[in-house]
This record gives C-alpha cells, sequence and structure tokens, in this order.
C-alpha cells in the first residue's frame, strides 16, 4: 500500500468514523497526506447516516482505513459520500475482511476502485472478487515473535517498514 507512486499522489487519508482518526492519522502521518474525517451516526445496526465530511477532499484520491469491513455499508456510504464532495477516486483498507453476506458483490459492485485488507481472516474463494487486494501479514508477525523472544525492539520493526 505505501510504495512510492501512492506517496507522489494527491492522496488523503480518511477515517470511516471518529473512533478511526488514530489509525488514519498514523497512515496520513505515513505518506505525508492530510486526513480527513468521516462523522456519521448510527441511529440503528447496520445503518449509517452520514452527517458531514471534515476535511478537504475535492480533487484527491482518498484511501479510508478501517479495522474491519462487516457488511460494506459504512465504507460504501462513505466513498459515495467522498466522491459527491469531489474524491476523484476512493480505495478502501480494512485489517479484517469479515465480509459478512453479500458483502463482497456489494464491494465490487460500488463506487470503491480497490479494497486492500490483510489475510487476519481466511477468505473464501465465494467472497474475493477482482477489487480485492490482499496483503500478508504473517511475515510481519513472525518478525515481530523473533524480535520478542531476542529481546530486541518490536518498534523499530515498525519504523523499518514504513
Amino acid at each position: 500500500l505505501i510504495d512510492q507512486h501512492l506517496q507522489e499522489q494527491d492522496i488523503v487519508v480518511v477515517s470511516p468514523d471518529v473512533a478511526g482518526v488514530t489509525r488514519a492519522r498514523a497512515l496520513a502521518e505515513m505518506l505525508n497526506s492530510p486526513l480527513a474525517i468521516i462523522a456519521k451516526r448510527r441511529p440503528e445496526p447496520n445503518k449509517v447516516d452520514i452527517v458531514e465530511i471534515i476535511g478537504d477532499v475535492e480533487g484527491k484520491r482518498c484511501i479510508m482505513i478501517d479495522d474491519m469491513i462487516d457488511t460494506g455499508g459504512s465504507i460504501i456510504q462513505g466513498a459515495e459520500a467522498l466522491l459527491k464532495r469531489g474524491a476523484v477516486d476512493v480505495m478502501a483498507s480494512c485489517t479484517h475482511p469479515v465480509f459478512s453476506g453479500n458483502a463482497a458483490q456489494r464491494l465490487q459492485d460500488s463506487v470503491i476502485s480497490q479494497v486492500i485488507t490483510l489475510d487476519t481472516i481466511p477468505i473464501p474463494s465465494e467472497r474475493q472478487f477482482p477489487k480485492l487486494t490482499v496483503l500478508q501479514i504473517a511475515p510481519l508477525v513472525a518478525e515481530a515473535i523473533r524480535r520478542i523472544h531476542l529481546n530486541v525492539s518490536v518498534s523499530s520493526l515498525f519504523n523499518e517498514w514504513r
């Protein structure tokens, strides 16, 4: 995700909710990019009302980052709102790809250009889709475990990874 071509683009990192600001800010700092936040409310489970977008997304490529994508509803609504505010592209990323129900099809059919996730949860073949990119986290976790075992700094591993 954090390769040279992303760092050269006009990127805005977007937190899809206030609770994820710390996570999004960390990625924004790695990319040296601005941060935007989607303020929303949940009137009931799996229903989201977007209240406002805080930050400038006009003419920008947006990367929404969340801890997980379950039904996909919240992240898709967020992407639609970003495009209405003038974003030129929206990618979504998450740590845990739950993809329950018809989430995979909804994400594939959505305005989101790419979904990037980690292999923290096995994704059955029927829930994989062309827009999906799965990054392997095992090498990073293995190195962290090795460093803990050798009493070597784990935080420096993440500085190297950036």
